[in-house]
């Protein structure tokens, strides 16, 4: 595993973005983890996050694109901190897009915020993590009737692993499937087991073996085919 990725479940973790306990989901599921990335609100915490999508980024995607698009509202900060940490860690210049919830009819009029996409532009998606992937479902319509746009990829925080609502395969592998273009994480649930499984952090073992068993019951249960 690279060392940004290990980073990154540390930081997950140290900004209580990433918790373990008994947690019931939007879907209804009962889950021994959570994930909430509205957590991050301090300037440094936003400044680190965007340095990490911006390595993964990097690594999955290269930097041949124009815009990083983050639909509203969680994705609006991870695409303007991300656009500058490419810029600072990178020396590349990417616009930042993102939509509005509703239409705005006066002054910068439009449903978007930030860049207006253009015929030709290449984007890639940036949230923070998909576990159904409505979300998709709502955005890709959005930036269809923009622009004539190339869709590169798309960019979570966290991969849960776990089946979508459609398939027994992940809500990642249904977007690759259903829309064609790839969708990638920073890190997964598996490497994020693999590295706190039975290792203290900071003083604390995260992830004991009773934890490392719901954990396996629960992918037993709703983990992807």
């Amino acid at each position: 595993m690279e060392a940004y990725k290990q980073e990154f479940i540390e930081f997950m973790v140290d900004s209580e973005v990433l918790k373990f306990g008994d947690f019931t989901l939007k879907s209804g599921r009962k889950s021994p983890f959570f994930m909430n990335a509205g957590a991050y609100v301090m300037g440094a915490q936003l400044r680190r996050l965007g340095e990490y999508y911006a390595r993964a980024i990097h690594d999955s995607y290269g930097l041949d694109f124009d815009v990083l698009f983050g639909p509203a509202y969680k994705g609006i900060p991870l695409a303007v901190a991300t656009a500058m940490a490419i810029s600072e860690l990178y020396g590349r210049e990417i616009r930042y897009c993102s939509n509005r919830k509703e239409i705005k009819d006066h002054g910068d009029t439009g449903i978007l915020l930030g860049s207006r996409l253009q015929d030709g532009d290449r984007v890639v998606i940036i949230e923070d993590v998909t576990t159904s992937g409505k979300s998709i479902e709502e955005t890709f319509p959005i930036l269809k009737s923009q622009a004539d746009v190339e869709i590169v990829g798309l960019m979570v925080s966290l991969n849960r692993m776990e089946r979508g609502l459609e398939s027994e395969k992940s809500a990642l592998e249904e977007i690759r499937e259903k829309y064609g273009f790839a969708a990638g994480a920073i890190v997964t649930m598996a490497d994020v087991v693999e590295y706190l499984y039975n290792r203290p952090y900071r003083g604390k073992v995260y992830i004991d073996d009773t934890l490392k068993n719901a954990i396996d019951a629960y992918y037993a249960q709703y983990g992807a085919r």
